[in-house]
């Protein structure tokens, strides 16, 4: 017997909810989405030890090759379920004036704080030092810190690119971090050419400058108060820089990459009726999509932890 659900899917407001893209937010660039073919999925993870071993690999004249196994470890996840409703009265939709559509507006700023709460998720994996290699983290205190002009963010930068065994190719860093990056002496005269006393350097100068894909700066803030208390924004990605190997080729069988997001589905935009909702009713709209964040490769990203004071 099929599961009868109050909500019915509309095609024009999923439309609009999977279109919609705040592009302040980066946590489909730092994790990318994976479709998986259910709720429960499984996924691999690789030895790093396996892919850098050398075997013997000389073959005598009428000897066989030597063998070698590669081996994965599965491991079982699932995602979770994320999503908002916008009650809308009747009398709303009726008075709505021309070229507004009172249903994909609500899907809209549904969708924009759907996203938000991803966002904040993400950051909070990505910028959390327990989910790097031991070997894979650096803090950064007084004279080293970003915020000083006298300290050196190409060598630390650098360093840590070549610490890597896997050398990263993207780094996702805060916008306070950014901003004081693009301004440090040091940077400057590296991309200007000048002497580093003026000017800032172009994100695209700065990834050529140290061989990356992308930069991904974090730009959103989030009210941390609770409903009803004094708004306090905050910025969602803090005054961090990681490092990471990112595959978009990568998916829960095959690739290995720092991480990515599970996606079950598609984004969805549904609506029912409502009778109590104001004098004369009116319709409840709903948007929300099925995903998991997941860091599956820990050695494969660095984390600099405060580049700023």
């Amino acid at each position: 017997m099929a599961t009868k659900y109050p909500f019915t899917i509309t095609p024009e407001l999923t439309a609009i909810s999977i279109a919609y893209r705040n592009k302040a937010m980066i946590a489909d660039t730092v994790l990318p989405r994976v479709p998986v073919g259910s709720r429960s999925f499984k996924y691999m993870t690789y030895p790093i030890g396996e892919s850098f071993t050398v075997p013997d690999t000389k073959v005598g004249r009428k000897s066989k090759p030597n063998q070698v196994e590669f081996s994965a470890t599965e491991q079982t996840a699932s995602v979770d379920d994320y999503g908002l409703d916008d009650p809308i009265p009747n009398d709303d939709i009726a008075a709505a004036p021309a070229n507004y559509d009172p249903k994909g507006n609500a899907i809209m700023g549904i969708t924009n704080l759907i996203e938000l709460d991803r966002e904040v998720r993400t950051a909070g994996l990505v910028f959390n030092a327990n989910n790097y290699a031991a070997a894979n983290k650096i803090v950064l205190s007084g004279s080293s810190q970003f915020s000083d002009p006298t300290s050196d963010p190409i060598k630390t930068i650098m360093d840590a690119l070549d610490a890597m065994v896997m050398r990263p190719n993207i780094m996702t860093i805060g916008r306070a971090a950014f901003s004081a990056l693009i301004r440090h002496p040091k940077i400057v005269k590296a991309v200007l050419g000048n002497a580093g006393d003026s000017g800032i350097a172009r994100r695209e100068d700065i990834a050529a400058l140290f061989e990356l894909e992308a930069i991904a700066v974090g730009e959103s803030f989030v009210n941390t108060a609770r409903k009803g208390q004094t708004v306090a924004m905050q910025r969602v990605w803090g005054k961090h820089i990681s490092l990471l190997y990112r595959d978009q080729l990568a998916n829960t069988q095959s690739g290995t990459t720092f991480g990515f997001t599970a996606q079950f589905g598609d984004r969805l935009g549904m609506e029912r009726e409502d009778g109590d909702i104001g004098l004369r009713g009116g319709i409840v709209v709903r948007a929300g999509e099925s995903v998991k964040e997941l860091i599956t490769a820990p050695d494969l990203g660095y984390f600099i932890q405060n580049v700023i004071a």
